[in-house]
């Protein structure tokens, strides 16, 4: 069998992994096989976190609703059947943010649910 030489195929490979590792602690970045494992993990986790990122805004921002409410009065699951039956179609992002910048205006909003 003829010898195959991959030395700049290689060599652009691993480059490439230890770019990905710039930035990584002590041999995680200069050793390739440990660079290797390490890319590997930190793909993997950035992958699952991109959708976990979600999920924890949402928790926050339900969060954030619920204490405005019970503050006034309210659970969150009152306040969100109220919201749906006067047809106030806020997102949790946004009934997070008037909740936390402008009180009044959140007071307002749960006046007008609360009328319906």
């Amino acid at each position: 069998m003829t010898r195959v030489k991959r030395g700049n195929v290689a060599r652009k490979r691993r480059n490439k992994i230890l770019k990905l590792a710039k930035g990584f602690r002590g041999s995680h970045s200069t050793l390739f096989r440990t660079a290797n494992q390490q890319v590997m993990k930190a793909l993997r986790n950035a992958y699952r976190d991109r959708r976990k990122k979600k999920r924890d805004f949402r928790a926050l921002w339900i969060a954030r609703i619920n204490a405005a409410a019970r503050s006034r009065g309210m659970s969150y699951s009152q306040l969100a059947n109220k919201l749906r039956k006067a047809n106030i179609q806020l997102n949790r992002k946004m009934l997070a943010q008037i909740a936390v910048k402008d009180p009044q205006t959140f007071d307002y909003i749960i006046q007008v649910a609360s009328q319906s």
